[in-house]
C-alpha cells in the first residue's frame, strides 16, 4: 500500500472511530437517563476520545516505524528549542483564531441570517444534555475528561492529519488537495464534539478552517510541534469548564 493510500485510511480510521466512540457513548447515556438528545454532552463525547486516541497514536506509530521515522522525527522536537516553540505555538494560536471566529460567525449568518446572536443562546448550549449527569458525577468525569484529553488529544490530532496524512498525502497529491482533504476530515470529526445538531455545521466549517490554516502553517513553517502547542493549549481552555462549571455548581455559585 502505498503511503498515500495508508494516510487516507488513517484519516478515515479516525473518522469511524469518532463516529463511533460518540455513538455508544449517546447510547449508553440514553439508556442509563432516558436523554435522547443527539449530540451528546460534549464532555462525554471528550471522554469517550481516549480509546480513539490511543489506538490512532498505535497506527501511526507503526504506520512511521514501516516507513522508518518516528513520532519524534515527525513532531520535530529539537533540544533547546522548546522555548521557541512555545512562542510560535502562541502566535499561531492567536493567528489561527482569526479565521475560526469568521467560520463561526458566517456559518452562523448563513443559518440564521439577522437572527444570529439570539441563536448563540441555544446554538452553543444543550440544557437537557448538560442536566444528565449530576453535579458530583460531573466533577470527577469533568477531572477524568480533562486529565486524559487535553494533554493526549492535541498531539494524537496533529500526527494524524497534519503530520503523517498531511505529508503523505502532498508526496502523491499536489499540496493543496492533500490540505483540503486532511482540513475536510479534521472539520468533520467535531461535528460529532458539537453540542447541538444545529451547531454540527458551524463546527464543521470553523474547524476546517482552522485545519486548513494550521496545514499551511506546517508546510510552510517545516514543523509540527509550534501548532501542536497551540493546539495544546486549546484542549486546555476548552476542557477547563468541565472542571469548573460542577465545581461552582456543588459550592452553590451557579
Amino acid at each position: 500500500m502505498s503511503s498515500a493510500r495508508r494516510a487516507f485510511a488513517l484519516l478515515l480510521t479516525r473518522l469511524l472511530l469518532v463516529a463511533g466512540v460518540t455513538v455508544i457513548a449517546w447510547a449508553l447515556v440514553a439508556r442509563l437517563s432516558g436523554e435522547l438528545s443527539f449530540p451528546p454532552n460534549p464532555m462525554i463525547a471528550a471522554l469517550s476520545l481516549l480509546p480513539v486516541n490511543v489506538i490512532c497514536l498505535v497506527i501511526a506509530s507503526r504506520m512511521l516505524r514501516a516507513e522508518g521515522q518516528s513520532i519524534r522525527e515527525l513532531v520535530g522536537y529539537r533540544h533547546g528549542a522548546l522555548g521557541r516553540d512555545i512562542a510560535w505555538g502562541i502566535l499561531w494560536l492567536v493567528v489561527l483564531f482569526i479565521p475560526f471566529i469568521i467560520g463561526i460567525m458566517g456559518t452562523a449568518f448563513v443559518l440564521h441570517g439577522a437572527e444570529t446572536f439570539d441563536a448563540f443562546e441555544t446554538m452553543f448550549y444543550n440544557p437537557d444534555a448538560a442536566a444528565v449527569i449530576p453535579s458530583a458525577a460531573a466533577l470527577v468525569l469533568g477531572i477524568v475528561t480533562f486529565v486524559t484529553f487535553a494533554p493526549l488529544n492535541a498531539p494524537t490530532e496533529e500526527i494524524v492529519f497534519r503530520g503523517y496524512a498531511q505529508s503523505r498525502l502532498s508526496a502523491s497529491w499536489s499540496p493543496a488537495a492533500a490540505i483540503a482533504v486532511s482540513s475536510i476530515a479534521f472539520g468533520l470529526q467535531h461535528a460529532f464534539f458539537a453540542p447541538t445538531v444545529d451547531a454540527m455545521a458551524v463546527y464543521v466549517v470553523a474547524f476546517t478552517l482552522w485545519g486548513a490554516c494550521s496545514a499551511i502553517i506546517v508546510r510552510r513553517q517545516g514543523r509540527l510541534l509550534p501548532v501542536i502547542i497551540a493546539h495544546v493549549i486549546v484542549n486546555v481552555f476548552t476542557s477547563a469548564p468541565a472542571i469548573v462549571f460542577p465545581a461552582l455548581m456543588i459550592a452553590g455559585v451557579l
